[in-house]
């Protein structure tokens, strides 16, 4: 099989790449959902800004961070070996 390196390898996969040698454009949404176009290091589509927290109201911030950091499932009982009768399963003990 031959193996082709061109322009069109890139479109597969995502160049890797520490330092971009140009400014790409890029859209910024503002959290108030104003879009606005800039330059940017790396090529990226849309860049969003963070929400800030302390100006939303109590209930949609206490409901970001439930979402965020959902609570963790309880434990389950584990199950006691006191009401199975052991002598039946004596045949995969034996050797």
């Amino acid at each position: 099989a031959c193996v082709r390196s061109n322009s069109n390898r890139a479109a597969i996969s995502h160049l890797h790449r520490q330092l971009y040698g140009r400014l790409y454009r890029v859209l910024l949404v503002n959290t108030d959902g104003s879009t606005v176009r800039l330059r940017y290091s790396e090529p990226k589509r849309i860049l969003m800004m963070p929400l800030d927290s302390s100006t939303l109201p109590e209930a949609e911030r206490k409901a970001r961070l439930r979402r965020k950091f959902p609570s963790k499932a309880k434990a389950k009982e584990e199950e006691t070996f006191q009401g199975i009768d052991l002598d039946t399963y004596k045949k995969f003990w034996k050797k």
